[in-house]
């Protein structure tokens, strides 16, 4: 995991959608993550840490690595009518592989909502064999909410 970390935080929403407020569900939209699981690769700017900052007891994220961009965009990412992404679909978009749109969704130069007809999340499963910590507590306080030190490893389980 020696790869240079990025400039775009992977997210995940932990919690479901029951008893939200509206304000941190809006939030959540502009995220696309409008159900429990569903994780978005989204470039930093000034924005992004308010917004995150603003939602931190409903998800978690990481700065993201170019491996596991990688991963998440072979196993996960899907176009419309739920099908998984082909070459076709690489050379449409601009890029020559998934390992080039893997390190420009890393470096945080493009944006997986402006990608079409790729849709703006991942929908994973719940981890295998649970969580390692509390899913109810920040991450200081030995929880997985907020600014997660170990996200990366958890979403390969969750894959």
């Amino acid at each position: 995991m020696n790869e240079k970390m990025g400039k775009a935080f992977l997210i995940v929403r932990m919690k479901g959608t029951v008893n939200v407020p509206y304000w941190a569900n809006t939030t959540m939209d502009l995220l696309h993550l409008d159900k429990r699981f569903r994780a978005t690769i989204i470039p930093e700017k000034d924005n992004t840490k308010g917004m995150l900052n603003k939602i931190k007891h409903y998800v978690s994220w990481q700065e993201i690595d170019v491996s596991t961009a990688k991963e998440l965009l072979e196993k996960k990412a899907r176009k419309g009518g739920y099908q998984k992404i082909t070459a076709e679909d690489m050379t449409k978009l601009g890029f020559k592989s998934t390992d080039d749109l893997a390190k420009s969704l890393a470096d945080g130069s493009v944006a997986l909502s402006k990608l079409k007809p790729l849709k703006p999340w991942f929908a994973l499963s719940p981890p295998k064999h649970g969580f390692k910590r509390n899913t109810k507590k920040m991450y200081g306080e030995g929880g997985i909410l907020g600014s997660h030190k170990e996200l990366l490893a958890q979403v390969r389980l969750m894959m």
